[in-house]
């Protein structure tokens, strides 16, 4: 494989995951009360604070502590049932995983992204590449939900990103 490609890879998913955490920080502060973080609308289970919650522990998990060797210890369980954690601490969560989670990411090597995940979490092997795709697509996916629940609690309108 060519050396340059993986690490133009490494790059450019790294900068795919900035992207998209600062953009949780902003779907964050976008929230006008921040009891609305934990409200939930007809029909769904989950909060927009518990998504925050439950992409945290995802990330720190399997990024952060897999690839990363970052000790963390994940309560998938607490993620959905943790309420009234404040705006600023989520904040700070998610601005916390967006310097980790680039930084585990850049420092990849090719051996490591054509080496199959450690961890079987799909039930079958993956690459890590592919297993990294999976988690880029989990993100966004609960992160649109944050979106459409902040507009359905609010009547908000979209959230304009900035610096992106």
């Amino acid at each position: 494989m060519d050396y340059a490609l993986v690490m133009s890879f490494s790059t450019e998913f790294a900068a795919l995951f900035r992207r998209d955490l600062l953009r949780l920080v902003q779907q964050i502060e976008t929230f006008p009360e921040e009891a609305l973080l934990w409200q939930h609308a007809p029909g769904v289970t989950n909060s927009a604070g518990n998504l925050v919650l439950h992409l945290e522990g995802n990330l720190r998990d399997f990024i952060g502590r897999v690839l990363g060797g970052v000790e963390y210890q994940r309560q998938r369980d607490h993620e959905f049932s943790a309420k009234g954690i404040s705006r600023v601490e989520l904040e700070q969560r998610a601005g916390e995983l967006a310097a980790l989670i680039p930084k585990v990411l850049e420092a990849m090597t090719a051996e490591q992204l054509d080496a199959v995940y450690p961890i079987n979490v799909l039930g079958k092997p993956l690459s890590t590449r592919q297993f990294l795709i999976h988690l880029n697509g989990h993100f966004n996916y609960h992160l649109g939900q944050i979106d459409y629940l902040r507009r359905f609690l609010t009547a908000g309108n979209s959230v304009q990103y900035l610096g992106l």
